[in-house]
C-alpha cells in the first residue's frame, strides 16, 4: 500500500479552517443561542437567584406551568407535501390591526428588576418585530414614559382592577391619553398565588440586602452594577412596596364580577381583552359582557396550581365563541412552532412572557431582538414544512394532540 505524501500547510489554508469559526465566535455573540432554553441558561448565569427564580417559578408545586409547556410536546403535525412554499406570508390581524406574526408580548411585572433596560427595551423590540407589547399594571416604567420611548409599537395595557375604582379609572384615562390601543383585563388574580420559591429565595421588591441576597448579587456583578447605577425600582402605577404578594392582596379587588366588564366598557372605547379565562362557560360569559377577545390562560401557572392547561382548553373555547370574539392562547409557548400550533388550533395569536424575560436577562434589548428573530424564523420554517404558505392556512387538519404523556 502506497504511503500518503505529506507537506506543511500554507497559512492561507489554515485560515480557511480556523478563521471563520474564530471570527464568528468573537463577532456574533448570539450565533450559538438558538432556543428559549439557551436564553434561559444565559439568564440563570447573569441574574441573582431570587430574580431568576421569580421569572422561572410558579405557584405551589409548579405543575400548571410544566403542563402548559409539556402540552406542546404532545402535538403531532400532519404536513402536506409537494406544495409550493417558496414564499411565506406570516402576517395576520389582531383586533383589526396588522401584525407581522400571530404573537403578542404579554404583560410581566417588575421588568426592570430583570434587566435595567426594562419595559422600554422589550416594547421597542416588539415594535421592530411588528407585534404588540402589553405593559403591566405592575410595571416599573410609567405609561407615559413607555409611550414616549416606544412610539412605533402597538401598545396594549394590562389592568388589574383596584379596590379604589377611582385609581383604576385614572390609570385607564392615562392609558387612553398616551395612545395605547387595547386594554387587557386580567381576571385570575382575586388573591395572590402561593409562590413558595419566592419566599425561599427571599424575594422582595426592590431586592433588599440580607446575607443571602448580598451573596447572590455579588456573584452577578453586571446585574449589580446596573441596579446600583440606574434609577431605583418602583411600581410606576401603584407606588412603593416591598411585599409584592401583600400588595396584590391589599390593593387588588377580589370582588370583581362580570358586571365590571360592562363598567369598564363605559370608560374605555377601544378593544378589551379578558385574560385568565379557564372555562368555556366563562369564555362565553365575558364575550356576552362586552369583551372583544378572550385569552385562555392560567397565568403562567403562577396563580392556581393544577389549573387547566391552556392548549387543551383552546379548541373548545374557539368552538364556543365562534366569530363573535378573537381567542388567544397564553401559556407554554417556547418556539415559533408552538405559535403555529396555537393558530392551527384556532387562536388568533399567542401571548409570550417568560421567553422574552429570559432573553432580556441574557442580553438586554439585543437579546429580545434575537429571540423575536428566532421566533419568526422558526415559524416560517414550520409553515414551509407543513406545506402551507400563510398564517391563514393553518387549521386543525394539520395538528392533533397525542395521548402519550
Amino acid at each position: 500500500m502506497a504511503r500518503l505524501k505529506r507537506r506543511l500547510p500554507r497559512a492561507s489554508e489554515i485560515a480557511r479552517f480556523v478563521g471563520p469559526t474564530f471570527r464568528r465566535r468573537t463577532t456574533d455573540r448570539w450565533s450559538r443561542v438558538r432556543t428559549v432554553a439557551d436564553f434561559e441558561r444565559l439568564a440563570r448565569r447573569r441574574t441573582p437567584r431570587s430574580v431568576f427564580g421569580y421569572v422561572e417559578g410558579a405557584a405551589e408545586l409548579e405543575l400548571s406551568r410544566d403542563r402548559a409547556v409539556a402540552a406542546f410536546r404532545r402535538v403531532v403535525f400532519h404536513p402536506h407535501v409537494l406544495r409550493d412554499v417558496s414564499a411565506i406570508d406570516t402576517a395576520t390581524t389582531i383586533l383589526g390591526r396588522p401584525a407581522a406574526l400571530p404573537a403578542v408580548l404579554g404583560p410581566t411585572g417588575f421588568t426592570r428588576m430583570m434587566h435595567a433596560a426594562g419595559e422600554p427595551a422589550v416594547a421597542r423590540a416588539a415594535g421592530r418585530a411588528g407585534i404588540p407589547y402589553t405593559l403591566s399594571t405592575l410595571a416599573t416604567t410609567s405609561v407615559e414614559r413607555l409611550a414616549d420611548e416606544a412610539r412605533g409599537t402597538d401598545r396594549w395595557f394590562q389592568l388589574y382592577v383596584s379596590k379604589d375604582r377611582g385609581r383604576s379609572l385614572d390609570l385607564v384615562a392615562r392609558v387612553g391619553e398616551s395612545g395605547y390601543t387595547t386594554l387587557v383585563l386580567t381576571v385570575d388574580v382575586p388573591v395572590a398565588g402561593a409562590r413558595h420559591r419566592d419566599v425561599y429565595n427571599g424575594l422582595t421588591f426592590p431586592p433588599t440586602l440580607s446575607a443571602r441576597t448580598i451573596l447572590g448579587m455579588v456573584r452577578k456583578p453586571r446585574w449589580l452594577y446596573d441596579a446600583l447605577t440606574t434609577e431605583p425600582l418602583a411600581f410606576e402605577s401603584l407606588g412603593a412596596a416591598k411585599d409584592v404578594m401583600g400588595l396584590i392582596n391589599t390593593v387588588f379587588d377580589p370582588s370583581v364580577t362580570m358586571a365590571d366588564i360592562e363598567w369598564l366598557r363605559s370608560y374605555w372605547s377601544g378593544p378589551i381583552v379578558v385574560k385568565g379565562v379557564q372555562r368555556i362557560d366563562d369564555a362565553k360569559a365575558v364575550v356576552s359582557a362586552g369583551a372583544d377577545a378572550v385569552a385562555v390562560s392560567n397565568h403562567g401557572g403562577r396563580q392556581l396550581d393544577r389549573a387547566v392547561t391552556p392548549l387543551n382548553l383552546l379548541p373548545g373555547v374557539v368552538d364556543a365563541i365562534g366569530d363573535t370574539a378573537e381567542v388567544y392562547l397564553d401559556g407554554g409557548v417556547r418556539a415559533g412552532a408552538d405559535l403555529a400550533v396555537a393558530v392551527a388550533f384556532g387562536a388568533r395569536a399567542a401571548f409570550l412572557g417568560r421567553p422574552y424575560l429570559y432573553a432580556l436577562m441574557a442580553g438586554g434589548e439585543p437579546g429580545v431582538d434575537h429571540l423575536l428573530t428566532l421566533l419568526r424564523d422558526d415559524y416560517v420554517r414550520t409553515l414551509k414544512l407543513l406545506g402551507v404558505t400563510s398564517s391563514s392556512e393553518l387549521n386543525r387538519d394539520l395538528v392533533t394532540l397525542s395521548t402519550d404523556a
